[in-house]
């Protein structure tokens, strides 16, 4: 009787961890040259997706009919047409393509090129490059504003968040951020800008209006040198109030109160833990670790880490939808 009880218990747990809502997460494997298609309610991947060389930014346009896949070897933006699941298109960039961020209205496609300084502006619509914005050395991290007045840009050698005036594409503001920034993120209400420094092991909090650095989000892990915490990606829950930090080769998420700034927990994820993404009802975040090959889902309201899922090679960026 012990053991049906369990048993039945058990179930209605695993029932308790599973959405309610399927989504679709789509993760681009670095060294495979795949995209692995994952089904949250089954959590498992159910296909894999030939795609170009060195497949790292990855995100949905904003109509869902397509998921936009950078492929920084070929220098390219390949479109995944998500009804038939295949690459039906390729995008403009510059030379390697590493991550992207679309207008408000999905219509412009902003691109930061690893090797040329530049952010390439492309037209979404007519598939059509529009021109270029020179910013700084090795650009990477993406990000606009939500009133849709500014992009974002973080330039890992320059070592500063560029801010560039959607309208006139000119640079009105370049803050100095630590070593070698990876990611931008905005709180939805705008209030604030997040820059993750992977060498520096820090996330600057900047304000959007002066320009310049409130404060600086440290981590300390037990056993583990400074050296390890290397943090890159973020994800700022809606509300502002919960934040989310990849910090690389610590195999840790960080939990930080959006508020104060402070770590409240870190979790225990796969190795080399890189990009992130909530499931658009934020109860899940799913987590790219690129040594392991997996992905780890975080359930946000206990925060804990209730599930792996292997994916291919080296996966690096990730996007996710409803169905």
């Amino acid at each position: 009787m012990w053991h049906r009880c369990l048993l039945v218990g058990t179930a209605l747990w695993l029932a308790g961890t599973l959405p309610a809502g399927a989504f679709i997460a789509y993760v681009s494997n670095e060294k495979g040259n795949t995209v692995s298609v994952i089904d949250t309610d089954k959590w498992a991947v159910i296909k894999t997706i030939k795609v170009g060389q060195r497949p790292r930014g990855i995100e949905y346009t904003r109509d869902g009919k397509f998921v936009l896949v950078a492929v920084g070897d070929d220098d390219t933006i390949q479109m995944i047409d998500t009804g038939t699941q295949e690459v039906t298109d390729t995008l403009p960039s510059g030379p390697d393509p590493e991550l992207f961020v679309q207008d408000k209205a999905g219509k412009i496609l902003y691109v930061a090129n690893e090797n040329d300084n530049t952010v390439t502006i492309i037209d979404l619509e007519r598939r059509a490059r529009m021109g270029d914005i020179q910013v700084g050395v090795e650009p990477e991290g993406m990000a606009i504003s939500p009133d849709g007045r500014f992009l974002i840009n973080t330039s890992e050698t320059t070592n500063m968040a560029h801010f560039i005036d959607t309208e006139t594409r000119q640079i009105v503001a370049n803050v100095l951020v630590a070593s070698r920034p990876r990611f931008a993120e905005f709180k939805r209400d705008g209030s604030e800008l997040w820059v993750s420094s992977e060498i520096g092991g820090t996330v600057s909090i900047i304000d959007p209006v002066k320009h310049a650095v409130t404060a600086k989000i440290t981590f300390d892990i037990p056993g583990l040198r400074k050296e390890a915490i290397q943090p890159v990606g973020i994800s700022i829950a809606d509300d502002g109030k919960t934040a989310f930090i990849a910090l690389g080769p610590a195999n840790r998420v960080a939990v930080v109160d959006a508020t104060s700034h402070q770590v409240i927990k870190y979790l225990l994820v796969g190795q080399r833990v890189w990009h992130m993404a909530f499931t658009p009802d934020e109860k899940w975040l799913l987590v790219t670790n690129g040594i392991s090959n997996d992905v780890s889902v975080i359930d946000v309201a206990s925060l804990k880490v209730i599930k792996t899922i292997q994916v291919g090679e080296l996966p690096w960026g990730i996007t996710i939808a409803k169905q």
